[in-house]
């Protein structure tokens, strides 16, 4: 699998994303810079990190998707390749409408930074052999609070397109750290499921010495799905 990095101004996990891929998993991975306009020839994967991109001015998010390289990642999802956004990245594909919905600012208007516990609630290519599994994840946000209409949400529960959810869990972690509606922690997108947003950061937890692996198995997942199918 070949994975690049976009890099806005603000990112902040852009460094972590490429050592979760590169030096942890051994995936070939490159950082390509919001002012490209193409990507990699042979990219399987992108991943859009989080951080502040352009500041969070207007709103997170609403600046990045200007970006002259988002162009190209659009184009990278639409024809079934794979984009992951992670928390910042999340909301530049809600605001891209990559994704459905906004994520807004956290209930209790403060700025989380702690483990959360998110169940696998669908079948993708990020969380193939995943589903049912509850995991442990780092979250770090003051914006990840997913709201959607009513028909919004019903499709998204009705079609299966809610790839994580909050759970309670026992210990200091904490239940729905957001107020996310139906609790909401991640979502799939794209003609075939091969857009993810979340906001818990899997890069995060990737090894050991981060203090859990869980984080990796949603990268092994669709490393699996690329070297069984083929590049898209």
């Amino acid at each position: 699998m070949r994975a690049v990095v976009i890099q806005f101004p603000g990112s902040n996990a852009d460094f972590d994303a490429r050592d979760a891929l590169g030096r942890v998993l051994g995936v070939h991975t490159a950082t390509v810079f919001h002012r490209e306009t193409t990507l990699p020839a042979g990219t399987d994967l992108v991943v859009l990190p989080g951080g502040f991109s352009y500041g969070d001015a207007l709103r997170p998010g609403a600046i990045a998707r200007t970006a002259p390289v988002m162009a190209a990642v659009r184009r990278h999802a639409e024809r079934g390749a794979f984009v992951l956004g992670i928390c910042n990245g999340f909301q530049i594909l809600t605001e891209s409408k990559m994704l459905p919905g906004a994520l807004t600012r956290n209930a209790h208007q403060r700025f989380e930074s702690r483990d959360v516990s998110v169940r696998v609630d669908a079948d993708g290519p990020f969380t193939a052999g995943l589903r049912g599994r509850t995991l442990r994840l780092p979250v770090a946000h003051a914006e990840g609070r997913f709201v959607a209409d009513p028909e919004t949400l019903a499709r998204l529960d009705g079609e299966g397109l809610v790839a994580l959810r909050y759970v309670a869990a026992e210990g200091p972690l904490a239940y729905n750290p957001n107020g996310a509606m139906r609790d909401i922690a991640g979502l799939y997108g794209g003609p075939r499921r091969n857009v993810l947003g979340l906001m818990p950061h899997p890069e995060r937890r990737a090894e050991a010495a981060l203090g859990g692996t869980d984080g990796a198995l949603l990268f092994h997942a669709v490393s699996r799905v690329v070297a069984s199918a083929g590049r898209v």
